[in-house]
């Protein structure tokens, strides 16, 4: 029987013979890449944040939930402490996006990502703002992150450096109508956060420590201790090698849903590294890996693959444009929900086979989880064993699961 991305369109990937390999070699090889098939020692944190291609973080707690899952004995401390002392960093990257990166490797995913931040740059240049107006914005933002700021702060001094007044505006960002201050130029207001979007396709720029409730936001050569900055187009190329370690086989397509750049672009990027990638065929669909995982992805398989609880947002679901490979089409808007959010599953096999929450009550975690068909006792085992584990990494002496049908 095929798999359902079988049936998919199948776009044109790399020249030469297609090795031919399964979807069962597929599902192992990005699990492994993921350390989803076995969890890897705490010591390895900041390579697994690499090796994962980061971990979305639009909500801090996911993206912790997102490393236990593939963190043996991982503490909420261990992430903390990695971000104070910055080996681990917070920026905007892939499809604009807030994730967890390491420090090092920051130039990597925000250059290799930039022209997601050209598309903003583009949509004012058609609003009749100049290329010399809206460089002397961006140079003054870049100019005063010289130290954290909040985006008040950063939008007070961005404006005094530029001797222009402040203008209140209203939203910013996932419908919210709360009138925040931006920059007035040309006719147009620029809030911090997109502000801070722009700022993305010429600098980098990460998030510093929070002050209460509010964020804060630095350029990453005053923050990151021995910096080190990546040309663009090395940085285009790397970004797409650690993509195909972590979700390989893929398209171009997929690369670009996955960076949020256009799909020419990514094309083009593509094109550049043709050479250093091999095509495959998945029971017919055209595909590709990097040529040095080719000999891994023939050979990896697994026996019993282990039961997985992934918090919203994981990076897991985020890598592919289709997901039929990750979750039935009956039960696809249960986990890609509206407005962008992406439900927390249960994986088994590289599968979602449920969703599931969890909520304090004193000092119990309870775990609900709704089952998307029969699951056999195996997986329900490893449900429960798994939520136990959560409950130790949040810190929970005691955890009820509850498991229930749709």
């Amino acid at each position: 029987m095929k798999h359902p991305v079988a049936n998919a369109i199948r776009p044109k990937t790399t020249r030469g013979a297609a090795a031919r390999v399964t979807w069962s070699q597929v599902t192992a090889f990005r699990l492994s890449g993921h350390h989803l098939l076995e969890r890897a020692p705490a010591r390895a944190l900041i390579s697994v944040v690499g090796e994962m291609a980061g971990a979305q973080a639009q909500v801090l707690s996911a993206a912790q939930i997102s490393l236990w899952a593939r963190v043996r004995d991982l503490r909420v401390e261990d992430v903390d402490a990695a971000l104070r002392e910055r080996t681990l960093v917070k920026a905007w990257c892939m499809r604009r996006t807030l994730h967890l990166l390491p420090s090092e490797d920051l130039g990597i995913f925000v250059r290799g990502s930039a022209r997601r931040a050209e598309r903003e740059i583009r949509w004012v240049r058609g609003r009749g703002i100049s290329d010399r107006v809206l460089e002397e914005l961006i140079d003054a933002a870049l100019r005063v992150l010289d130290q954290p700021l909040t985006g008040r702060e950063l939008i007070e001094r961005a404006s005094r450096s530029l001797g222009v007044r402040t203008r209140a505006i209203r939203g910013e960002g996932w419908g919210s109508r709360t009138r925040v201050p931006g920059v007035a130029v040309g006719g147009l207001t620029f809030p911090a956060r997109y502000l801070l979007h722009l700022v993305g396709a010429r600098g980098v720029v990460c998030s510093g420590p929070s002050r209460g409730n509010e964020p804060t936001f630095v350029r990453a050569d005053a923050w990151i201790p021995q910096w080190r900055d990546v040309p663009r187009e090395r940085a285009e190329k790397e970004l797409l090698r650690r993509y195909l370690r972590a979700f390989g086989p893929a398209t171009p397509s997929d690369f670009a849903m996955w960076t949020g750049i256009p799909l020419t672009e990514a094309r083009e990027i593509w094109a550049r590294e043709e050479a250093d990638i091999a095509p495959v065929s998945v029971d017919g669909w055209g595909a590709a890996v990097l040529r040095d995982d080719l000999h891994e992805l023939e050979g990896v398989e697994f026996e019993r693959p282990p039961v997985r609880l992934l918090p919203y947002f994981d990076s897991f679901l985020l890598g592919h444009r289709e997901r039929e490979h990750l979750v039935a089409m009956r039960d696809r808007k249960r986990v890609y929900r509206a407005q962008g959010w992406i439900a927390p599953v249960v994986l088994v096999d590289g599968r979602a086979v449920g969703v599931w929450a969890h909520a304090w009550e004193g000092n119990r975690l309870r775990v609900g989880v709704t089952k998307f068909a029969s699951i056999s006792r195996r997986i329900t085992a490893g449900i429960r064993e798994e939520a136990r584990d959560l409950g130790r990494f949040l810190g929970g002496p005691n955890v009820d699961v509850q498991i229930a049908f749709r």
